[in-house]
C-alpha cells in the first residue's frame, strides 16, 4: 500500500477486506487512536485492548464508512472513544455499589480505596453529564479534552468556523458546571 495513499481510499480497499490497507491505516493512526484510548481508560492494557477492538471493528464495519459522517480518521476517533467509554462503564457497573453518604468527608493524605471510589463517582457524574449536552457541544469538549485539539483543529475536523467551535464549547462548559454544582452530589469544583 502506499504512503500518500488517501484516508478514503485506505477505507475502500479495507471493504475488499485488503491486509495492507488495515496496516497503513493502523501505521497512520495507531499512535493518536492509542493516546485517546488511554487518556479515556487512564490504562495501558486496557487502552491497547480498545484500539485492537477498534481497529477489528473498522476491518468488519469498512463498507459501511459514510463519508458524509465524517473522514476516516474522525470515524476510527468516535470508534475508540466509544469503545472507551464502553470499558470504562463496564468496569464502573463490575463492582457492588456505595451509598454517596457512606464516603468519607476527608480522605487522608495518602489515596486509598474511598479515594479512588470517590473520583470513579466524579468521573461517573462528568461523563454522565456530557451525555445530556447537545450533540455539537459535547463533540467539542470530547475533542478538546480527551483527544487533545485545538480550537482550531476542532473546526477542522467538524467542518466550522472557529467562533462556532469556541461558542459550543462555552455554552456546553456552562452547561457542564451547572449540572455538576447539584449540591447533591458534592462535586462542585470539578
Amino acid at each position: 500500500m502506499p504512503r500518500d495513499i488517501a484516508d478514503d481510499r485506505l477505507i475502500e480497499a479495507l471493504g475488499r477486506q485488503d491486509v495492507g490497507a488495515l496496516e497503513a491505516f493502523y501505521d497512520r493512526y495507531g499512535k493518536v487512536a492509542y493516546s485517546l484510548a488511554y487518556r479515556i481508560v487512564g490504562e495501558r492494557g486496557v487502552a491497547e485492548d480498545v484500539v485492537q477492538d477498534a481497529y477489528l471493528s473498522v476491518w468488519r464495519q469498512a463498507k459501511s464508512y459514510r463519508p458524509d459522517r465524517g473522514s476516516p480518521k474522525t470515524w476510527l476517533m468516535a470508534i475508540v472513544r466509544n469503545r472507551s467509554i464502553d470499558k470504562l462503564r463496564s468496569h464502573a457497573s463490575g463492582g457492588s455499589s456505595v451509598s454517596i453518604d457512606e464516603i468519607p468527608e476527608d480522605f487522608g493524605a495518602e489515596p486509598g480505596p474511598w479515594q479512588q471510589v470517590w473520583n470513579d463517582v466524579r468521573g461517573a457524574t462528568v461523563r454522565d453529564a456530557l451525555e445530556r449536552l447537545p450533540v455539537e457541544q459535547k463533540k467539542s469538549i470530547e475533542l478538546a479534552y480527551f483527544s487533545g485539539y485545538s480550537q482550531t483543529e476542532i473546526a477542522d475536523l467538524m467542518g466550522v468556523p472557529l467562533g462556532t467551535v469556541k461558542g459550543r464549547m462555552r455554552i456546553g462548559l456552562q452547561k457542564l458546571r451547572a449540572m455538576l454544582e447539584r449540591p447533591e452530589l458534592g462535586v462542585s469544583g470539578i
